[in-house]
């Protein structure tokens, strides 16, 4: 019997991972229905990891938190506790907490509105320190939809560190904040988990410069040019009371500088994609499969330097085909046997927004008929 995997990202905004395998796989068996389907949602550290995560773990267990939105606001978020792994050393027994950004600190929370200001990572440091309370052995932090360019501060300061002006008072959230910030104290900082924390991110940017933080991402937070001018001497003054930490690392300047925040606190910054493919074992489900169908909301040419699509068909060795909402005519589809976009079935990108799952449905109907027969597995 042909085995089908499901490997989608989230289509963002619009459907999660664990939706978009749904409606993949029922168009899929629409056509087939005598084949064995596997649904392994993935992402890639950003809006849905925990849906992903919770969705292709066993035994996966979410853990409410209420955390300090962007306006002081409670909100009623989560984080994910997965088991240890099989093989796991000594400390293990708590294992291994999820946190992600995007459900405390992320820019979807804000509902159509900007704070380019005064948005802070403080909810997602709150959300990491209740995991540490509640004694994980490992931390697996995502930290993709940020809505703020506070350099990771709300985090540390979550965390036990302390920022503060020339009067020695605490400073206020987000860029307002850093331009005020004259001293850090470290010193009241909490300990990593005794396994460590892993950082996912899918961007390479540095924390400073034309491709840093302020710069690459600040615009879409609400920044104007002067606006990313200023956060961007902000965040330098903020590197420079911190050495400890090289603001031109890879990733650093990801999530408006929380990549270089927690690199600061000694966590681990790795590409997203890898390490949850590795948390749900998907190699594996891969290895069996005669074909993997994946994808997101739009790939294009930066969609190889990291996102799932890429990733995923670099495991299954040419048996990939691309689902996507828009398909830049620029971007490389080379490893994929095969590629449908939304907007195209629906004649329109608008029209593939309205209703995603209905195209992703006829999209794996359409890759069914058109890749169905003859199947390595088709008896």
């Amino acid at each position: 019997m042909p085995r089908i995997v499901m490997a989608p990202d989230s289509f963002k905004g619009t459907l999660t991972a664990t939706d978009a395998a749904n409606a993949l796989a029922d168009g899929w068996g629409s056509v087939r229905p005598g084949d064995e389907i596997v649904l392994a949602p993935m992402a890639d550290g950003g809006e849905g990891t925990l849906d992903a995560l919770a969705a292709a773990v066993a035994r996966a267990v979410r853990v409410p938190v209420t955390v300090p939105g962007h306006d002081g606001t409670p909100i009623e978020a989560m984080w994910l506790r997965l088991p240890a792994p099989d093989g796991a050393g000594d400390g293990a027994e708590g294992g291994v907490g999820v946190v992600e950004l995007a459900q405390t600190s992320g820019i979807e929370l804000l509902g159509g509105r900007l704070l380019p200001w005064t948005a802070s990572t403080r909810g997602f440091g709150v959300a990491i320190a209740d995991a540490l309370a509640a004694g994980v052995s490992r931390l697996v932090l995502a930290i993709g939809s940020s809505a703020s360019t506070d350099g990771g501060v709300g985090v540390l300061q979550a965390l036990g560190a302390r920022f503060t002006d020339s009067g020695g008072a605490l400073i206020g959230d987000g860029v307002a904040g850093l331009e005020q910030l004259v001293a850090v104290d470290l010193e009241g900082l909490a300990a990593l988990p005794p396994g460590g924390a892993r950082v996912l991110t899918d961007v390479t940017n540095p924390l400073l410069g034309p491709q840093g933080a302020a710069s690459v991402f600040g615009p879409q937070k609400g920044l104007d040019a002067q606006g990313v001018a200023r956060a961007d001497v902000a965040l330098a003054r903020l590197a420079s009371l911190v050495p400890s930490f090289d603001p031109a690392t890879p990733g650093a300047g990801a999530a408006g500088g929380t990549g270089w925040a927690l690199g600061a606190w000694g966590a681990e910054l790795v590409a997203g994609a890898p390490e949850i493919a590795a948390l749900t074992g998907l190699a594996d489900r891969v290895a069996s499969a005669q074909l993997v169908i994946t994808g997101e909301g739009s790939y294009d040419p930066q969609s190889a330097a990291g996102k799932v699509p890429a990733y995923v068909a670099s495991l299954a060795h040419g048996r990939t085909a691309l689902v996507a909402g828009r398909i830049d005519p620029d971007a490389d589809t080379s490893p994929f046997a095969t590629s449908v976009s939304l907007a195209d079935l629906a004649g329109s990108l608008e029209s593939a927004i309205k209703d995603p799952a209905v195209w992703l449905r006829a999209s794996g109907a359409h890759l069914a008929r058109e890749l169905g027969p003859p199947l390595a597995g088709d008896t």
